[in-house]
């Protein structure tokens, strides 16, 4: 209506919610209060968290796991500064998010104004875009750009700053340049030249691997890359986050022959996998010297990093997959079930699981990491969501925990980023409770990622999210100390100059933390209470439950055929 006036804060929730916002994550206070409450006026989901790192991680998942970024609303200074960590880790994952802070009013700025920050220059470094609106009536079209450039191309996280003092400012509606919803990605395509190269290179290789990323997941291309697995019988490697875009049961799955899978290969297909560390750079020696590697890939940089490709595709993962598996239907190309190569990996495969399985089954006391896998993995629903962060606890986790769909899985990412776990899996709740509902999600954590960002328990509790949260207690960082030894270190001296760094308290209750709440709390030692805990826990839709395992402290992976991930001898 001509002559109504608008507020600063009601025009970000309207204009958030054109563009098809659906959730809000942070922690309120001077200046943003009233966003908050705006944005809930139009019907946004405002999630109030207990740190503002964890608020971001949670808006980022929202990102992946629906497409369409999530927002994160926090205070100015101190504020926006504590989502540094989750924007960088939206960006270095290539996922969407908005962040939205408050900042100085404007006619403070030089002043020494309350928590005054150039957040706007600081931003610049985490993100895809970092604005300030110059007014009011452009707020619209500045959100509009930033959710458009949060999810076009490369996706990554958006930065909004806004002055407290636009925040209860009011103007004329008709000076408002109001903004349609953004239009979808545009969905790009290979050049045909270099699609019929890749399949050249492809139909000639005796020892083929297919690897999928995070990047296939994201572009919902499981049902292509199914298909190309199935038509030419190729063998897959899942990266930790594109484990369900083919089901890890599948027969192509060579997960459990990773290294092998890498180090002997002589074609690689990386759908939307780039070449950094958790690849090992594509370098030897986890890679043969020759080795011809295809890459498909949103990014144009990306090609050719770390190694000279034998093709290059740019575009979309499906469309692209799509692409190469007509080209590969036209030559009627099919890799051998019987040749030397599977039997290879497939001895492999069989080899490693027998050791898994072995430890697995071992009866001593206390329990290990396989030990417990193995009891999770029988008795978490198969269609969970599962989220996992820590050393030990993610990595042998990966191996031992299937997954049978895709964007189902979510971990420290590409940045190793630890404290990221209750974030997702608050956000992956309240995904799921509006678009699966009935799914449950299942956070795993060692007892020093929980420590990060433990206090969201109560975010938690008091949105009565059906989280299931299980800790591998091996009281410390990678290893720990058993309560004896703990009360004999103590005996040498100040625990600050005497006990290891790496450990952590011996036997800490953290499952009283949860109970403190409302949820429920088990502290189990044994593979029985384990099983109790667990079928007491699944069974309960309803309620928060949290399940603190103490495993041996000095539990740790199978030996490794390589050192350190990132070790390469370059």
């Amino acid at each position: 209506m001509e002559g109504e006036a608008v507020s600063g804060a009601q025009l970000i929730a309207q204009a958030l919610k054109a563009q098809n916002i659906e959730y809000m994550f942070g922690i309120v206070g001077i200046p943003v209060t009233e966003i908050a409450i705006a944005a809930q006026a139009v019907g946004i989901k405002y999630v109030g968290m207990r740190n503002e790192q964890a608020a971001c991680y949670a808006a980022s998942a929202v990102g992946y796991l629906t497409g369409r970024p999530g927002v994160c609303l926090v205070v100015s200074g101190p504020g926006f500064l504590h989502t540094l960590g989750g924007m960088a880790n939206a960006t270095i994952n290539c996922w969407p998010l908005i962040v939205i802070g408050g900042s100085s009013d404007r006619n403070q700025e030089t002043m020494g104004a309350f928590q005054e920050f150039p957040q706007v220059e600081a931003g610049r470094l985490y993100n895809k875009l970092s604005v300030r609106p110059s007014s009011l009536e452009v707020i619209p079209a500045v959100i509009e750009k930033a959710v458009r450039t949060s999810m076009y191309g490369r996706p990554g996280s958006c930065y909004i700053d806004i002055p407290g003092d636009f925040v209860n400012l009011q103007v004329n509606k008709s000076s408002v340049k109001y903004m349609e919803c953004c239009l979808p990605p545009p969905i790009s395509m290979a050049e045909h030249s270099a699609v019929s190269k890749a399949a050249s290179v492809i139909v000639l290789s005796k020892q083929p691997l297919l690897i999928i990323g995070k990047g296939a997941a994201y572009s919902h291309a499981e049902n292509n890359i199914r298909k190309l697995v199935d038509l030419c019988g190729l063998p897959f490697l899942p990266t930790p986050m594109a484990k369900g875009v083919v089901p890890d049961n599948h027969p192509n799955c060579v997960a459990a022959a990773r290294s092998t899978a890498l180090q002997h290969a002589d074609v690689i297909i990386l759908l939307g996998a780039r070449l950094n560390w958790i690849l090992h750079f594509g370098l030897p020696p986890r890679y043969q010297r020759d080795v011809k590697v295809i890459q498909i890939d949103i990014c144009a940089e990306e090609l050719g990093n770390n190694v000279r490709p034998a093709a290059t595709l740019l575009g979309d993962i499906d469309a692209v997959t799509e692409q190469l598996l007509e080209e590969l239907k036209k030559r009627s190309w099919k890799y051998p079930s019987n040749s030397e190569w599977w039997q290879k990996l497939r001895g492999k495969i069989k080899n490693n699981e027998e050791r898994s399985k072995g430890l697995a089954l071992q009866k001593s006391l206390p329990m290990n990491y396989y030990t417990v896998f193995h009891h999770i993995r029988d008795l978490i629903p198969k269609d969970c969501i599962l989220v996992s962060e820590g050393a030990n606890t993610m990595d042998i986790g990966r191996t031992m925990l299937p997954n049978f769909y895709p964007r189902q899985r979510l971990d420290a990412g590409t940045f190793g980023t630890m404290g990221v776990g209750l974030g997702f899996a608050i956000a992956a709740a309240m995904v799921a409770r509006d678009h699966s509902p009935g799914r449950r999600v299942v956070c795993i954590e060692g007892d020093s990622a929980f420590g990060f960002s433990g206090m969201e328990v109560e975010t938690i509790c008091r949105y009565n999210l059906p989280i299931l949260i299980i800790v591998v207690n091996n009281n410390g960082i990678y290893t720990g100390l058993d309560a004896n030894s703990w009360e004999q270190m103590l005996k040498f001296g100040d625990p600050v100059t005497c006990v290891p760094p790496v450990s952590l308290l011996p036997n800490a209750h953290y499952e009283k933390i949860m109970s403190a709440f409302g949820g429920k709390g088990y502290f189990v030692k044994t593979p029985e209470e384990l099983q109790n805990a667990l079928k007491a826990s699944v069974t309960d839709e309803q309620t928060p439950s949290l399940i603190n395992v103490m495993i041996d402290p000095q539990s740790e992976r199978k030996k490794q055929e390589f050192p350190w991930l990132t070790r390469s001898n370059l």
